[in-house]
């Protein structure tokens, strides 16, 4: 994260800075390198406002300030964008007439996602200053990796180790005990569209992508595969939610697997693979009707999943609220749902 502090205090943070919190004097203390993160990759001069804040660069309250906004302002644009690209190119827009498909389900997802991603942004600034001030395991370039294999071996690693832990907070989050005030607010999206990927209470948000922020202080990870693999994690987690069932592999968790675990709620707690679930106890293998564009949005196989889902609601969370939001389960002749107007507020 450092490397992006380093381009927006140059570009942008530092004639903000010095504009709102101008410094009385010559605070420049001759100590501090401006840019010591980035020059490592390549040349970047001080910005002409560099020490001209009350707040230098490295300066505790300026940089939680400052990677607050990076925070609420990238994680928004990164949603937006990717959820959308899905939206538009890759979901089943059938997925839209499903007998479990909320009315005004799309406004709903988006309200529940951009209230929160501001709250996640602040909690994970404690552990993105942590990274800028030197704390973290993060190395600059292949060249002071642990040894040379490392610079390899680190993606795997990264994957491995937070799938495990996504995989029990995740579990966890579903013990009755933590459900209904933590994780029910993502499972109302019975049939998710990529919009919901972020649409979470913002604790629980913050809670699954913990192990991303704590690898990086229990192991070594090059900064520019970190922040690649930020990219990843934030497009994975919109991939799973887009109900395109492109894979049907037995490893990989996609998006198949991921449908079975917001219809079903006891399945497939897996973030990239199916590993933990099948040592678990907790896999379920998607029925193979769901890769066959035929059947895949069926009125049988529909029918099928409202009535187990229907089932495993009232044994999980007993009233289904979600009948609050007007949503008439019934079909016409078509196989298509009719939806009442929905109360906006209904799960706010």
């Amino acid at each position: 994260m450092d490397l992006v502090l380093d381009i927006l205090d140059t570009f942008l943070f530092d004639r903000v800075y010095s504009t709102l919190l101008p410094a009385s004097g010559d605070t420049h203390n001759g100590n501090y390198i401006y840019n010591q993160a980035i020059s490592e990759y390549m040349p970047l001069e001080a910005s002409e406002w560099a020490d001209k804040s009350a707040l230098q660069r490295d300066n505790v309250l300026r940089q939680t300030i400052s990677l607050f906004i990076i925070a609420w302002l990238f994680g928004t644009l990164v949603y937006l964008t990717t959820s959308t690209l899905s939206y538009i190119f890759i979901f089943d827009k059938k997925s839209l007439t499903h007998p479990k498909f909320l009315t005004r389900q799309i406004p709903l997802e988006l309200r529940t996602a951009l209230s929160a991603i501001p709250l996640m942004a602040a909690l994970t600034v404690p552990f993105f200053l942590a990274e800028v001030r030197g704390y973290s395991k993060l190395y600059s370039t292949p060249a002071t990796a642990p040894f040379p294999l490392y610079n390899i071996l680190q993606y795997p690693l990264f994957i491995a180790f937070t799938d495990f832990c996504i995989y029990w907070i995740h579990r966890g989050e579903h013990h009755p005990a933590v459900y209904k005030w933590l994780h029910k607010r993502h499972h109302r999206w019975i049939v998710p569209s990529p919009y919901a990927s972020f649409a979470f209470h913002p604790v629980d948000g913050w809670a699954q992508s913990l192990p991303y922020h704590v690898f990086p202080f229990l192991c070594p990870l090059e900064k520019r595969a970190y922040l690649a693999l930020f990219g990843f994690v934030t497009v994975w987690t919109v991939f799973i939610h887009d109900g395109e069932y492109i894979t049907r592999s037995a490893i990989i968790n996609g998006s198949a697997c991921h449908t079975y675990h917001h219809l079903y709620f006891n399945y497939n707690y897996g973030q990239f693979t199916t590993l933990w679930d099948r040592l678990g106890g907790s896999y379920r293998e998607p029925d193979p009707d769901l890769f066959d564009p035929k059947t895949k949005m069926g009125k049988r196989q529909w029918e099928k999943q409202v009535k187990e889902m229907e089932e495993i609601v009232r044994e999980v969370e007993g009233v289904d609220e979600r009948d609050n939001c007007g949503t008439y389960f019934g079909y016409l002749g078509t196989g298509t749902s009719v939806g009442k107007l929905c109360k906006v507020d209904a799960y706010v």
